[in-house]
């Protein structure tokens, strides 16, 4: 581990892009600061101070997302049920497994979630109970885990077909009570120790900078590719990430296993170029 200024600096920096492509999309934050900040912390130093700052981050999105709220909150009541048990459940095994097994957890499950995400996968879904109570105690599991849940949120909520104000009132919704809850369970288990609050200012600040930089910055961008950029960006972390801890843990042996990587970033590069020769496609078709 590099000295301790230096790894606040760089996670100072990748904060900071994270807080960006929050204001820009709406979410983001934690799927893309945990798995570049875990090369410098563990789960359990670096979470608590993530979920402190998205209680935060998630009441501005849902504050702004308001007038979608009443239209979808009967349709993720099942999820926000769903997410107490799991939300302990998780943060009981960051207290007690090896930080390097967390650190596998979080990027082997994350990582399909991401390709399938830029995938554009489309399956209609109804928001039931049969439905919404196990994934919620999934991604309480998961949240509480890792701080990571953007991935199989978004993916649950385009396949059920929400527009834009109810996908992003919903989605703020369950990430309020999902980081809320977490940073309650943190603090009963003792779990705010002083690297973690060392992080805060660091992540307080690049939020409030990187927020309002990201909201201004969409307006004058294509919010669909910009948003399928930062999702091969997280791939390729991801994967650099999974072949370094499988390493560190033993698993496969270097240089062998930066070919999980070399495979991921081979699928994210076709994937992209599906992505972009569609939409030239669809460009031609409004011009022609």
């Amino acid at each position: 581990m590099p000295p301790l200024d230096t790894a606040l600096v760089v996670v100072a920096g990748i904060a900071l892009f994270a807080a960006f492509v929050n204001g820009a999309l709406g979410y983001g934050f934690s799927s893309l600061t945990v798995p570049l900040a875990l090369v410098f912390y563990s789960n359990r130093v670096l979470n608590p101070a993530v979920v402190a700052v998205e209680v935060l981050i998630n009441l501005y999105v849902l504050v702004i997302n308001r007038k979608g709220v009443p239209a979808v909150w009967k349709r993720v009541l099942p999820i926000l049920v769903g997410l107490l048990p799991g939300i302990g459940l998780g943060a009981l095994l960051l207290a007690s497994l090896q930080p390097g097994w967390v650190k596998l957890v979080t990027y082997a499950v994350i990582l399909p979630l991401i390709l399938m995400q830029a995938a554009g996968l489309r399956r209609p879904i109804r928001s039931t109970w049969a439905v919404g109570l196990p994934f919620g105690g999934a991604l309480g599991v998961l949240y509480s885990l890792t701080t990571i849940s953007g991935p199989p949120l978004a993916i649950l909520f385009n396949n059920q077909g929400l527009v834009k104000d109810e996908f992003r009132g919903g989605l703020a919704l369950v990430r309020v009570v999902e980081s809320s809850v977490t940073a309650v369970v943190y603090w009963h288990l003792g779990l705010f120790i002083g690297e973690s609050q060392a992080l805060l200012p660091v992540l307080v600040g690049a939020t409030l900078i990187g927020i309002p930089l990201g909201a201004f910055a969409i307006r004058r961008l294509d919010a669909e590719t910009f948003r399928r950029i930062c999702m091969s960006f997280d791939a390729w972390v991801v994967g650099f990430g999974l072949s370094r801890v499988l390493i560190e843990l033993g698993l496969v042996p270097s240089p062998e296993a930066y070919g999980f990587m070399a495979a991921t970033i081979a699928i994210d590069v076709w994937l992209l170029y599906l992505f972009f020769t569609a939409r030239q496609a669809a460009r031609r078709r409004v011009t022609g």
